[in-house]
């Protein structure tokens, strides 16, 4: 496992201190975790641009799918 270093504000360092102590967790594995959790929303942000960006992926206009949705009741 790697170790890495970081300079943060002291206010991101008191909030994350006051995290570790309600969870009973260290100020590592609260890092670890949220540094998880950003990377993972980052990649789910870039496949949603690479579909964007996919001019074979078809686009849905709302409007007609909202329609279509309420007419199968």
């Amino acid at each position: 496992m790697s170790q890495i270093t970081a300079r943060v504000p002291d206010e991101l360092v008191e909030a994350l201190d006051a995290a570790a102590e309600n969870l009973k967790r260290s100020r590592a594995d609260i890092i670890r975790h949220a540094l998880e959790r950003y990377l993972e929303d980052y990649d789910d942000l870039d496949v949603a641009l690479e579909r964007l960006r996919d001019p074979a992926d078809p686009v849905l206009d709302w409007d007609e799918v909202r329609q279509e949705l309420l007419s199968s009741d």
